[in-house]
């Protein structure tokens, strides 16, 4: 079967080369998990005999997905220390001018980010910048952008900043028994980051300037309307459900004051009572009209306000995240508000309130949900938060002593390995006990920091970076660019940096430095260098994706509360991909001249 060759690919490449077209295509096209679709190609990898047992499983065991399971026990125990929430505070500041806002916010990021997951800081910054924002009187969609992109050219800054970065080390220490310094891509990241921030402050005008999202809710006699029972209403006695008083045209019923003072939620068998006070959310226009079908009548006191409505139940304002179920349907059609003991107040897209009745809004990506639930609803669990992004989930812990000692942790475990003193593994691992033994976290939380689909997807992408060097993937789409750039390294460098840059756009950044990395350390080998420098630019390029809001999960997390549109990235991010690839391969060709092959 093997003897087969077509095009100068063999049965196993090209089955490797169907698997991986076919995955990217299920991961642009479809709402399936990540990690479920990086399964699915080890599995059709494994089956067909393409890789052995141990190649299939060889991701699972790898240095660098063990090192970012063991970083997220560290993280947490920054998080649940406050270290993250004190730098906030101390760094940001009151700048009279955007330029200098952009530096205020872009270079604590980028830092964090540098040693933290970045997704992590950016939930963490999101809040503060919306309010931040306010207080500069500056749209938050001029801030928003630019925080995602620090967080992302932040974490190419160290190995461990990023997992593209820990991979493509991982890998070539496999190859050629050398580890690279965690320190490594650091000057090449920080002169890309400060370009960056030159970019978007001389680009500043094609940020968009967007109204925030949960504007459209500022007043809630907006969109609640309160209506009252009178004593001779013949509906008197009957539920809820049987006075037909629920889900009505324009809305939906969401709270009953029982004798002006108990404040009930509206169960379809609850008992109508005369001078009940019944509170409606919706399309208010639509929902008076039940004063003549029903013959309620306008309540002389609108009691429903953040201050006097009850406190068992509160407002909370969220949007709907990419990848979520509820994308093109609409609350009212679903079991949501029932399983989540949440009922759906407004919806607003782009900062403007959609004036229909919420429960029949039919649902995109990046609408604004404002919702009356407990105070206490879990909005982390794992169902709702791959649903709805909360706009105040995050916790603010006690600043105390165990700051300090989670602070001195993550510095030791840096400075350790910058040193190598100790390898990496090692000291992630010795500051992870470190965190659980000083109960920066407890066992708990540790385990619950832990993000399971992310490291599958990271062992999956080890796994198609070996069957892409196997089967002569990786040499022969070497020698394929070699033809058409020639054999200046240069130009070859930039060739696949830049595949890997638009790539990144629309796949995960580890996987598009899993695939690349054979790719470019074979055209390295095949033009007789040291392949060192052309990774290093290799995982500047994949984890420089700027111009869509799928490109990078931060992005995501933007995507929402800053109001934007899909294009909105596009317009600046396209010439950031551009800028920031003609500053690397101008940074690493500076740092680390190219060596010829000994």
């Amino acid at each position: 079967m093997e003897s087969i060759v077509f095009w100068g690919f063999n049965l196993d490449a090209w089955i490797t080369i169907a698997t991986v077209l076919t995955m990217f295509t299920v991961l642009l096209l479809t709402k399936l998990r990540a990690d479920l679709v990086f399964l699915g190609a080890i599995s059709i990898l494994f089956v067909t005999g393409v890789l052995n047992a141990k190649e299939a499983f060889s991701g699972f065991s790898s240095t660098s997905v063990v090192i970012i399971g063991v970083l997220f026990v560290v993280v947490a125990g920054l998080t649940h220390t406050g270290v993250l929430q004190w730098i906030v505070k101390h760094l940001l500041g009151q700048p009279d001018t955007y330029s200098k806002a952009i530096i205020r916010l872009m270079l604590p990021v980028a830092a964090l980010s540098s040693f933290l997951s970045n997704t992590t800081v950016v939930a963490l910054f999101v809040g503060i910048v919306k309010m931040w924002a306010k207080k500069l009187d500056v749209s938050p969609s001029k801030l928003l952008i630019p925080l995602s992109y620090a967080s992302g050219m932040g974490g190419v800054c160290t190995l461990i900043g990023t997992p593209p970065n820990l991979i493509i080390s991982g890998l070539y220490a496999d190859k050629t028994g050398q580890a690279m310094n965690v320190l490594a891509t650091t000057i090449p990241g920080v002169f890309c980051l400060f370009i960056g921030m030159l970019s978007i402050i001389a680009m500043r005008k094609l940020l968009p300037d967007r109204k925030a999202p949960e504007s459209a809710f500022e007043s809630t006699s907006d969109y609640t309307v309160e209506l009252l029972v009178p004593s001779d209403n013949p509906y008197i006695g009957q539920t809820v459900a049987e006075a037909g008083l629920k889900d009505v045209r324009g809305g939906s019923l969401i709270e009953i004051i029982h004798f002006d003072e108990m404040v009930l939620p509206a169960l379809p068998e609850e008992p109508i009572l005369g001078g009940d006070r019944l509170i409606y959310s919706g399309q208010i226009d639509e929902i008076l009209d039940l004063k003549e079908t029903h013959g309620l009548v306008s309540a002389d006191h609108h009691v429903f306000t953040m201050n006097e409505i009850d406190r068992d139940r509160q407002l909370r304002t969220a949007y709907v995240t990419f990848g979520s179920s509820l994308i093109n349907k609409a609350i009212g059609h679903s079991t949501f508000e029932k399983d989540n003991n949440m009922t759906l107040v407004a919806v607003a897209r782009r900062g403007k309130r959609i004036e229909e009745s919420p429960r029949e809004v039919i649902l995109q990506a990046g609408d604004t949900l404002l919702f009356e639930c407990p105070p206490r609803i879990n909005i982390l669990t794992d169902h709702l938060s791959s649903q709805l992004h909360f706009f105040d989930s995050a916790q603010i812990p006690n600043i105390g002593k165990k700051t300090f000692i989670s602070a001195t942790i993550m510095i030791a475990m840096v400075v350790l390995s910058a040193l190598n003193v100790i390898p990496l593994l090692q000291c992630a691992f010795l500051a992870a006990m470190a965190m659980l033994l000083f109960k920066c976290c407890n066992v708990d939380q540790a385990m619950k920091a832990i993000n399971w689909e992310i490291l599958m997807v990271f062992a999956g992408s080890v796994v198609l970076g070996v069957a892409i060097q196997k089967t002569g993937i990786a040499e022969r789409l070497a020698f394929g660019i070699l033809d058409v750039c020639g054999t200046n390294p240069i130009i070859v460098m930039t060739a696949i940096c830049l595949v890997g840059t638009f790539i990144t756009e629309f796949i995960s950044n580890t996987a598009a430095g899993a695939m690349f990395f054979p790719i470019m350390y074979q055209a390295a080998e095949k033009l007789g260098y040291e392949p060192y420098p052309f990774l290093i630019a290799l995982m500047v390029s994949v984890s420089s994706s700027f111009a869509t809001p799928i490109g990078s999960p931060t992005h995501m997390l933007v995507y929402g509360p800053g109001g934007y549109r899909f294009g909105d990235f596009m317009r600046i991010g396209l010439l950031m991909n551009f800028i920031i690839l003609a500053a690397n391969i101008l940074i690493v060709n500076l740092i680390y001249p190219l060596t010829p092959l000994h």
